[in-house]
This record gives C-alpha cells, structure tokens and sequence, in this order.
C-alpha cells in the first residue's frame, strides 16, 4: 500500500511538472494574471519590438550658446525680461516638452524557448539607417577639407530615405560650399548635427562668389537636429562691409585687400522644400543671412540659437521667403540685422516666444523694391523679449512698389531699450537718397497688443503713403516709458497719413493716429491685388 500511494505521489508530480512547462514565467510577470504565451516577433504579439525600421523618439533638443563659438559674443539675455510665464530666457525644453522626447522604457526581460536578444535601437534621435561621416572620411580635424565625406554619407542616406545623417560630437568639420538636393532623394531624411561645421576662411574656397554655403534643396520631410553648431566665420567679411549696402543685394567689397568676393552667402539655405523642421542646433557668425527658407511649405524652427555680433552688417537671423506655413518659436535670436525677416510671398507664418535682441527686430519687408509686386497675409507675432534692438515690429515697404500687407498681429511684445518699438515706414530707404514715387505696397489691419516696455528714440512711427494710407491700425494696451540714453534724442509718436482705432488709452498717448477709415478708400481685396 505504501508503495503504491509513493507510486501515485510521484506520477503526480511528473503531472504538474509538465502542466508548469506550458507556462511562460516571465509572461505572467507582465500583468495582473498569467497569461498563456501568444508567441514572439509575430504579428499581434503583445512585446515591442526594437531594430529594424522602427523610428526612434527624438532626443530633447537643448541648445546653449557656447561662449567660445563666436568671436565677439556677448550673452544679450542677462537679464532677460519676460513678457508672459510662457516665453523663456534659453532655449531648453520645459519639462512637459522633456518628458514628450524622452526615450521610451526597455522591455521586461524575456526567457522561455527561442528567445533572442532584440537587436540595438539606432542613436537616439535617428531613424533608419545611420551614415556617419566620419565613416565616409572626414577627419573632423578642423583642418582637413571633409567636403567629399559628407558628400558620400549624404549620397547614401538620399538612396536610403527614412535614414540619418550623422555628424559626430567633440569634432569639428571644415566643410566647403555644398548642396544637399533633391528632388529625387528619398522622402524623410534626418541630418543629426552634435559636432561643429566651418566654413572656409580663404577665398579660393568661394570662387568668384556663391549665395550660399550649406544648402538643402528640394526636399520632402528634411530634419536638421542637435546640439551641434554651424559656424560661418564671417568676420573677413563684415571688416569690409559698405554701410550703404542694400539688405538683401548679397553684396561685400574688399578694396583693400581684393581677396573675399563680391557676393556674401548665407549660412544654412532651404530651397523649394516641404516640411521642413530646424531644431536645437546653434548657427554663429555668418557673413550674410544665418538661416533661409525660400520657397518652402511647412516649416518649423524651435528651440535653436542664432547669434553673431551687432556690428556684423546684414547679417539677419532668419529669412523668410515665398514660403507659407511657417512656425518659429521658443529660439534666441541676436545678430546685426532682423532678428527675423518677412519678405514677400509669405503666408500663415506664426512666431512665438523668441528672444531677439541685439539686432534690428522683426520686421516685414521690405517690401517692393524695384517697383516690384510684394504680397504678405496672416502673420502673429507673440510672447517677444526684445532688447537693445534698432526697432521693435516693423513693416517696410519702399516707394513705387504694389501689392499688399495684410492681416498682421503683434502680441504680448516685452521691450527693453529699444529705439522705436512699433514702426510702419512705407517711405523705407536704404540708400543715400531714394527717388520719390507715387505707387506704394499697401498696408492693412494691423493689430497691436499689449506691447510693453521702454524705448530710446520714439514709441510710435507711422510713416504712410499718401496715395495709399495705411489703414486697419488698431492700438490695445499700449504702454511705452523712455529711457534716456546718452547721444539719443526723445521724440513724440508720428503719425502720417495712418487710420485706425484706439482701444484702450496708450502710454505714452499716440493722439496722431487717424480714427475711423481713410477718406475715399478703395483698397482692393487681397485675392484681388495678390
């Protein structure tokens, strides 16, 4: 009997043994029960999966000027006024933003029959396959001329698509004039910039003058992304800058020295692209423009910095061009010209909480040079810090030209000792002496909101066409102090040939403006005239 009920024990254990091997251990650790397992790497299965052509989340994009990059720098942002709890004094994400970036968790450990190790996420931040320059030989030496290198990893990833860029951190690339281009590149491609790109000092390098130095070109989904930095070593060129240069002729003359060429390229072009994102890298001291985007649709900048020095002329910080659907934001601007500039063609454009100052504001224009046809609709502009800029907001138009302004906000604009913090000049002049015209690019429902701070020269300049006066011009919470500044004379707001209304009382009081509409106004629709 004994032995028979150790016989019975034994063949139910053997039982229960084989009944525990159909259980996955490890499975049943994921959830409140165990569960049976469903099988790995197959479709349905409820483990992720890592590798392959999984995109992986994007790293937190913090850019912090470095006060090395740049001869000349001086951190403009000490101290920063803040026009709302939502515009910040540097460029690093909030926490919220962190936490969308962050990398997602690793899988629970996995055991049981035919487990394999996932293979490796790519870099944080890429996506795809991943070509490194420094594979393709670059040096990164800041010596050697690493053109070709990344040249081939470009060549690559343009085949590939939905891939990575890499330009490595600790490194420094001197890089010639190169064209990133399409239009038969593979949509999707990320360039991770976490090193330093320069560009040549000597003139050989430019031949006899080329409009920019880094440019992208007819692309679809392009991301330039990281820490790293794009220095343009304009310095030979600003030493020979003529004051009398046009902004946007891209022109410079050494007449002592004949070496740099007549034209001035821009550091970091976009040309004929769509949904295009510029993020967390830092651009120094271009020659000319920093950043410019030329006919492009869906456009973001954010979370960057621009900086050369204020007497570096024409250098602007980000050009706009023919280009619609753009939003800048949370970006340190400061330069020796626009902080931002709005030229022709553009449309939807929305920029918010950006630091901008030295420089020369954020302006529209100008805009019908040469008698030419100029068009801009849809524009906000909120939650600025300005400081120690030539102007606030601007609108620039010169004589002779056509076309239209229109549809224009200006919010929440903190200033801090800027010389005329709100302008319209449909009289804008560049040059010596300007030929007096009748026809002028027309301006129209302009909104002013809650613009705040001190100024150094005048608080209101309207200069407006006689043939065609500004109308549409409204005022709200408009409080502006002086600041007397050694070698700056304080004037009264003008106002010429400008109509609109006064929502509230202004500081100081802007009794020029012209309330209600202009006599005899025939302003054509903007379908129309655009």
């Amino acid at each position: 009997m004994k032995l028979r009920v150790n016989g019975l024990g034994l063949l139910l254990l053997l039982v229960l043994l084989a009944l525990c091997s159909t259980i996955d251990i490890c499975d049943a650790r994921i959830g409140k029960h165990w569960r049976p397992r469903k099988g790995k790497g197959k479709k349905g299965s409820s483990h992720r999966q890592y590798g392959g052509n999984r995109q992986s989340p994007k790293p937190p994009v913090i850019s912090t000027p470095s006060p090395g990059a740049g001869k000349g720098y001086q951190n403009p942002y000490q101290p920063s006024p803040s026009p709302s709890p939502n515009a910040p004094v540097s460029p690093s994400p909030s926490p919220a933003n962190s936490s969308r970036h962050s990398s997602p968790k690793p899988p629970p450990p996995s055991c049981g029959k035919g487990y394999q190790q996932p293979s490796r996420p790519p870099p944080a931040g890429s996506q795809g396959a991943v070509f490194n320059v420094v594979d393709f030989g670059a040096k990164g030496d800041g010596v050697s001329d690493d053109t070709k290198a990344f040249e081939g990893a470009w060549g690559a990833a343009c085949k590939q698509g939905a891939s990575t860029v890499l330009v490595p951190p600790e490194l420094e690339f001197l890089v010639g004039p190169i064209s990133f281009s399409g239009p038969y590149c593979k949509p999707n491609i990320i360039f991770q910039l976490e090193g330093t790109i320069l560009a040549p000092t000597g003139a050989r390098a430019w031949g006899s003058g080329l409009l920019q130095w880094l440019e992208f070109t007819k692309l679809n989904g392009i991301v330039i992304q990281g820490n790293g930095i794009i220095n343009g070593r304009g310095q030979q060129w600003w030493t020979y800058s003529d004051q009398d240069d046009e902004d946007d002729d891209d022109t410079q003359y050494n007449a002592n020295l004949e070496r740099m060429p007549q034209i001035k390229p821009t550091a970091l072009r976009f040309y004929g692209s769509f949904n295009v994102v510029v993020a967390g890298i830092t651009i120094v001291n271009s020659s000319q423009c920093h950043l410019k985007f030329d006919n492009c649709q869906g456009v973001m900048v954010h979370d960057m910095t621009i900086f050369s020095p204020e007497n570096s002329l024409n250098t602007d910080g980000i050009h706009l061009q023919n280009s619609k659907d753009v939003s800048i934001h949370h970006t340190n601007l400061a330069c020796g010209d626009d902080c931002i500039s709005i030229q022709t063609g553009c449309s939807n454009i929305n920029i918010h909480n950006v630091n901008c100052g030295p420089g020369h504001g954020i302006s529209i224009g100008g805009l019908g040079r040469d008698n030419t046809k100029a068009c801009v609709s849809n524009v906000t502009v909120r939650d600025i810090n300005m400081f120690r800029t030539m102007t606030g907001v601007r609108i620039k138009t010169w004589q002779g030209g056509v076309g239209l302004v229109q549809d224009i906000r200006f919010s929440n604009i903190q200033v801090s000792e800027v010389q005329t913090p709100i302008m319209i000049d449909q009289f804008y002049c560049d040059r010596s002496t300007c030929r007096n015209q009748t026809s002028a690019v027309a301006v129209s429902g302009v909104q002013y909101e809650n613009i705040r701070g001190t100024f150094t020269i005048k608080p209101v300049h309207f200069a407006c066409s006689d043939s065609l006066p500004c109308s549409g011009i409204s005022l709200t919470g408009v409080q502006l102090r002086s600041v007397q500044i050694p070698h700056y004379h304080l004037n009264n707001p003008f106002c010429w040939q400008a109509f609109g209304e006064l929502y509230t009382p202004t500081v100081p009081p802007i009794a020029c403006l012209q309330i209600g509409k202009p006599a005899g106004n025939n302003l054509q629709s903007y379908h129309d005239i655009c």
